[in-house]
């Protein structure tokens, strides 16, 4: 009596919002990581634009969280993505957090 090897074949698929969560959050993590790189080395001599840069970082992590989080509502699919595009886009807003804790506190 041997194990069987056998397929299992299944159509579940993976969320097109947990996807989209998590391409959301590396371009979030992408630019977060470029424009706090790009500050260190020129010493915060940084024009307005990284400013603004930051704030869509901002924005792109709240909506992907919010995405992730309802993708992984749907039933009878893969949640990889959901789960990683919610992880990515609360590292980000972690870091938007941490630049804007130091930033308020520096001496």
């Amino acid at each position: 009596m041997g194990h069987k090897n056998g397929f299992i074949f299944t159509n579940k698929s993976h969320t097109q919002k947990g996807i989209m969560a998590t391409i959301l959050g590396v371009i979030s993590l992408v630019t977060l990581v470029y424009t706090v790189a790009m500050s260190y080395w020129s010493a915060g001599d940084v024009p307005e634009q990284y400013g603004a840069a930051v704030f869509l970082v901002m924005i792109f992590a709240l909506v992907g969280t919010v995405l992730g989080a309802i993708s992984r509502t749907e039933r009878d699919k893969y949640y990889f993505f959901s789960y990683l595009g919610i992880l990515l886009n609360v590292l980000a807003l972690g870091g938007v957090s941490a630049v804007l804790y130091a930033g308020a506190y520096a001496v």
